[in-house]
């Protein structure tokens, strides 16, 4: 991983990890482009993971399509991903309800490891 030298001279990581792990799950931050070609995980970008999908932002039609599509890179249910912040704008604040946050956190850090432009499920 990329390492930058903060301000007291120690390495830190290149980019802040997307989400923060809780004793009830993960709050996770996205930065959603709609009308994509298809839905697709496009990486990390300014601390938070860059998702595209092919839904117009009309009548919550791309945050519905953005919860469906974390829910599967997750391995979670839809009823448990909720919208917390950001209803309106391209930044997403999510809440993953999950007894097992370790794993789910394990899981998304494989995911986005790996991400390439395009790359998802689906």
């Amino acid at each position: 991983m990329a390492r930058r030298r903060a301000e007291d001279g120690r390495a830190r990581p290149a980019h802040r990890q997307p989400w923060t792990v809780g004793a009830d799950g993960l709050t996770v931050t996205v930065r959603l482009t709609p009308r994509a070609g298809r839905d697709s995980l496009d990486g990390v970008a300014d601390g938070a993971l860059r998702i595209r999908v092919a839904a117009p932002p009309v009548d919550g039609a791309a945050n519905a399509a953005l919860i469906a599509f974390v829910a599967r890179l997750a391995g979670l249910a839809r009823r448990d991903v909720r919208l917390t912040g950001g209803a309106t704008g391209r930044i997403k604040r999510l809440h993953l309800a999950t007894a097992e946050p370790g794993r789910v956190a394990e899981r998304l850090q494989a995911l986005f490891a790996s991400a390439e432009p395009g790359a998802g499920p689906g």
